[in-house]
């Protein structure tokens, strides 16, 4: 045999040798990703992470119930992931002839959580390994509700909120948030962690209330309304004007010597009523000065008095528009 029939054979075994190594190598790749029911929730979390709720949906074959589908996708998709930390997929379990439970715990907004999802083989690839995918589901949903308000954040996202109330789809595991942040109303924010496909999250409530903006705007009405009153009172010398304060003596008062001031303005509390917005009713004080005859000496004397009132008023708000309306009774 020549030496140069040995050298070919020798190079023809070596080829053979790397050539099934190979083999090995990529069949050890592809039963270790794309072949592995982990893969599927791989990227599953990916898709998530990405806010790609198309993608998402199709991996995880689940139904959109009926409810808003704002949190499907995008920003909100994106926000909801973005809490998500120290994923780790555990081995698969499992669940019958052609099932897997595939574990997986993770991080969520600070909480170490623990998901569960199904897989089934659906076929093969390659020739020998199987396919997996997720064993078909529904998203679950959240219910948000909102005071005396149509609208809210959620996730970022503003949402309608028609007579108070929404219910949104979600993708899960995510953190979703709402509130409410508005010029003249605002709600804290409020979360819920969605771990499971099963839902049962208990509501998000938002407890609407006023803001600062709003206090302050009607405090400026009442003032100017109280403002106003003292000195239609001074100029006209009544001692009971048409205003929530008056006073009432045996003496006569000398003319041009009524003086009326205010003296503690009201807070301003607004709260919700039967769908609406009212001002709790407004308790001040306001002050009389005076020079005043004593009608059995016939002495002059000064008058320095104090007096409580409260009235209660009518809050309208249209668009940018506070309108409050005094209601007083005589």
């Amino acid at each position: 045999m020549s030496q140069a029939f040995v050298r070919t054979a020798a190079g023809w075994l070596l080829g053979l040798m790397l050539a099934a190594a190979g083999a090995i190598v990529s069949i050890n790749l592809v039963s270790s990703s794309v072949a592995s029911p982990q893969q599927p929730v791989k990227e599953y979390f990916r898709a998530l992470q990405d806010g790609n709720g198309e993608e998402a949906l199709g991996l995880l074959r689940a139904k959109v119930p009926s409810a808003n589908a704002a949190m499907l996708d995008g920003t909100a998709l994106q926000t909801a992931a973005s809490k998500l930390s120290d994923v780790k997929l555990g081995n698969p379990e499992a669940r019958g002839s052609s099932r897997v439970s595939v574990p997986v715990d993770y991080t969520l907004d600070g909480s170490r959580l623990h998901t569960e999802f199904l897989m089934e083989r659906t076929g093969t690839q390659w020739l020998f390994f199987a396919k997996w995918a997720f064993v078909p589901t529904t998203l679950p949903t959240i219910d948000v509700t909102v005071v005396n308000s149509s609208e809210a954040t959620l996730n970022g996202v503003p949402v309608n909120m028609p007579n108070g109330r929404n219910t949104f789809a979600v993708f899960f595991p995510g953190k979703y948030e709402a509130s409410l942040n508005g010029t003249y109303f605002e709600a804290p924010a409020t979360s819920a962690l969605v771990a499971t496909r099963d839902g049962g999250q208990a509501p998000l409530n938002l407890q609407t209330r006023s803001t600062k903006a709003m206090n302050d705007a009607v405090a400026g009405k009442v003032r100017e309304f109280l403002d106003t009153c003292a000195a239609q009172a001074t100029e006209q010398q009544r001692l009971q004007p048409d205003c929530p304060f008056y006073h009432v003596s045996n003496a006569r008062v000398v003319d041009g010597t009524i003086k009326w001031a205010i003296t503690e303005y009201p807070k301003i509390t607004i709260e919700p009523f039967s769908g609406r917005w009212v001002v709790a009713p407004l308790n001040g004080k306001a002050t009389l000065t005076a020079r005043e005859v004593n009608l059995f000496t016939g002495l002059v004397n000064d008058l320095n008095v104090e007096h409580d009132f409260s009235f209660t008023t009518q809050l309208d708000i249209k668009d940018d528009t506070v309108t409050v309306t005094p209601l007083l009774t005589f």
